[in-house]
């Protein structure tokens, strides 16, 4: 048997043969144990019926009721030894209890009538019975003497014994059996379960196999992740050659956690690394392994790691693995089913053959609540960042989501990538689609440029809202209100350029917002007069309503929330604030899901923080309303242009405030980038961020060696020279890799 042989044998210890006879045994055993107490019920019950309406005789005062002539009938039971005995009409009963029963006729029977303890008249049929004492020949001589001539007794033809066992235990427990299998196939179709090996497949894993290829895809068809497809590359090759690396004593990577926020691919990423290394991909969620039942979840990981054994080479990726990887403690009421299925998952994981090739691959954007053990070298390996693309892998992306898309001639992916700073590659693929159904609404045949923009802004702001109707007044406010933001970003150079304002209303709860889109791919470096900026511009709107019609409105409400986010940043985490300084007051709690972050300082701390943060809000305050305060009136001018139009570009509000023409501004979605002072675009050509180093041209001259003096002592010669400032040097820029994470903001009234 040759190497390949060997890895696909499946290796089941325990497992195979064994483990169907100990289930077909399970079942035996439920079926029998469930006839013997039915029939036991069943026997039980008929017997208390019996009870309930029978009453037992002495024999000596069954005789003396047929010597005083008070017995009309009786009748033999042979089977139980016993005479039921049918009085005559008047005959009386009285109980243990003084309760008297009297026996008379009526169309359907004898009856015996009693008087309760209300007084009332009730009737019931009674069943008076007695034990046989004597011989049948000396009781009928005994009723013919006291002259009682009805008695006889029902024939009842022998019983086999083995007849009444099989009605009575063996049908019974082939019906349960059948019932019992029925209920697992059942269970095991409709919840994807398999096996007989519990009830309705607990304990099995419920994974998903696909085999070779046909997971349908490949590095071809993820994008904007050339970090993360670098590094798995790597394990795809191990799978093919391992003899590349075992001859120079490597071993296999045993697992490899993929890290990133919703929606960066990070199981379309699992997914091609199986297409692509052709081999079997198992998937399944780390909430399958958690079940109300303890010890499931440890049996789920054993049988899935059995699976995979038995096709190895092969991949086992676990998405959402902090289901079950959070971090253990001795604290009361923690899920003890949870920490089982971990503590199973850490020794399933040591106990990996690495010639056999299996690859865990786990997801989550938790990584902080992950246990310790499970991070360690070993079992994870590889932390693989997925984080938001740059702008090259938003292009790419696009690039990807519209192969299969009919785009027109005026398609420009590049600028629509610009227009989608820190969107992951599902919101991506969502623009593109909805761009598509818009194109379709429209009755074209192509996806054109105004397609994808239009969508862009649904997903911000949602669909307009053509019922709205405004008064004048608040159509004027909210025009100055969005106006107020556009003037203070235009009129500030570290500002983004404003690319449309609008005062429709629109079904995110916005009455207007004010668009603005990068001219270039930022990073998440950010200076704090950048910040500051950012705060101004939230500011614009609410400064606008004050000077200028002298009100405030709760329009401002989100500005005021961003802002305020923005400012606390840079007191807690940016140690931008001149009492603090570099001083951390809070630390990140989830960085790949809302980025909130938690208080590491006292309280009296954190109230002095508030008020560092109104600081900053205050100065930049103050800063937009000297901005609306000394461009009142080309706000006035862009403001009835606005309320005309309802909605405008960039590009027209500049040639409004230069005094030209914005009926000639041909751009439907032009902006203010002709402003100086703004950052220059992006180049044509886009390149990875990896490979993009930007380099000054001025020629930076080696500083001169500083010698000692003749009279110098020879500490001073032995002193580190200072190097001179020249006034034409500069330092080289560091550079940076690109990769956006700031949304573009969405400012609403």
């Amino acid at each position: 048997m040759d190497q390949n042989d060997k890895k696909n044998t499946p290796n089941r210890p325990g497992g195979g043969k064994n483990s169907n006879v100990r289930s077909i045994i399970s079942l035996v055993s439920w079926a029998l144990l469930l006839t013997i107490l039915i029939s036991y019920a069943s026997t039980y019950m008929s017997s208390a019926g019996n009870q309930s309406s029978s009453i037992t005789v002495e024999y000596s005062e069954f005789k003396d009721m047929v010597a005083e002539g008070q017995v009309a009938q009786v009748e033999f039971d042979t089977s139980e030894n016993i005479l039921h005995i049918t009085p005559a009409d008047g005959y009386t009963y009285t109980n243990e209890d003084g309760v008297s029963y009297t026996k008379s006729t009526d169309e359907k029977g004898a009856v015996y009538t009693y008087t309760d303890q209300t007084g009332r008249e009730q009737t019931v049929r009674l069943d008076l019975f007695t034990v046989q004492l004597e011989s049948d020949d000396a009781v009928i001589a005994y009723l013919d003497a006291n002259n009682v001539t009805e008695y006889g007794m029902d024939y009842q033809p022998p019983v086999s014994p083995l007849m009444a066992a099989l009605v009575s235990y063996v049908l019974p427990f082939v019906f349960f059996l059948l019932m019992i299998s029925l209920a697992m196939h059942w269970m095991t179709k409709k919840g994807g379960m398999g096996g007989i090996g519990g009830i309705g497949g607990v304990g099995k894993a419920n994974a998903k196999v696909y085999m070779e290829k046909s997971t349908g895809v490949t590095f071809r068809d993820v994008a904007g992740q050339d970090e993360a497809k670098e590094s798995l590359t790597e394990i795809i090759d191990f799978l093919h050659n391992p003899q590349k690396y075992t001859e120079i004593g490597a071993k296999l990577p045993k697992g490899a956690l993929l890290v990133g926020p919703p929606g960066t691919g990070k199981t379309l990423l699992a997914k091609a690394v199986a297409g692509e290394a052709n081999v079997p991909f198992f998937s399944i969620s780390g909430s399958d392994f958690v079940e109300m039942f303890v010890g499931v979840g440890a049996s789920r990981v054993r049988d899935l790691f059995k699976e995979a054994s038995k096709v190895a080479p092969c991949i086992v990726f676990i998405d959402e693995i902090d289901t079950i990887g959070k971090s253990r403690d001795n604290r009361m009421g923690g899920n003890d089913e949870r920490e089982q299925t971990l503590n199973q998952l850490l020794a399933e994981m040591d106990g990996f053959d690495p010639t056999k090739g299996i690859i865990l691959l786990a997801a989550t954007n938790r990584p902080e609540v992950l246990d310790q053990a499970l991070l360690r070298p070993g079992r994870f390996d590889r932390r693989i960042i997925i984080d938001r693309p740059n702008l090259a892998g938003r292009l790419a992306t696009l690039q990807v989501h519209t192969r299969n898309i009919r785009l027109a001639e005026d398609v420009n992916l590049k600028k629509v990538a610009l227009a989608t700073a820190g969107c992951v590659g599902a919101d991506l693929a969502n623009l593109v689609n909805e761009a598509a159904l818009r194109a379709v609404r429209k009755g074209r045949k192509l996806v054109t440029q105004e397609d994808l923009l239009a969508a862009f802004e649904l997903v911000i702001a949602g669909t307009e809202k053509k019922g709205s109707v405004l008064t004048e007044f608040e159509k004027k406010l909210v025009a100055y209100h969005e106006v107020g933001h556009a003037m203070v970003a235009y009129k500030q150079k570290n500002s983004e350029p404003v690319q449309k304002i609008t005062i429709v209303p629109h079904t995110q709860g916005a009455l207007g917002y004010t668009l603005l889109m990068p001219e270039e791919d930022k990073t998440e470096l950010r200076t704090r007069e950048e910040l500051m900026a950012k705060i101004a511009v939230s500011m614009g709107g609410r400064a606008a309503e004050e000077v200028v019609l002298h009100t405030m409105t709760n329009g401002a409400s989100q500005d005021i929330q961003e802002a305020t986010n923005v400012a606390r940043n840079m007191v807690a985490m940016f140690g931008m604030s001149d009492e603090f300084g570099m001083m951390a007051l809070a630390s990140r709690r989830n960085q790949y899901l809302d980025g909130g972050y938690g208080m590491d300082c006292a309280q009296d701390t954190a109230a002095r923080m508030d008020l560092a943060v109104k600081e900053i809000l205050d100065q930049c305050y103050r800063s937009a309303v000297d901005v609306i305060e000394n461009n009142r009136e080309d706000m006035d001018k862009v403001v009835a242009y606005l309320l005309q139009k309802e909605t405008i570009t960039g590009a027209e509000m500049v040639a409004i405030i230069e005094g030209r023409d914005p009926e000639l501004v041909e751009d439907a979605y032009a902006s203010t980038q002709s402003q100086e002072g703004f950052r220059p675009s992006t180049p044509d050509v886009i390149e990875p961020a990896a490979k993009k180093v930007h380099m000054i041209s001025q020629k930076i001259e080696a500083p001169e060696p500083q010698t000692a003096d003749d009279s110098g002592s020879p500490e001073d010669a032995s002193a580190p020279a200072e190097q001179p400032q020249e006034s034409g040097s500069q330092p080289a820029d560091t550079a940076t890799p690109e990769s956006d994470e700031s949304q573009p903001p969405q400012q609403q009234p």
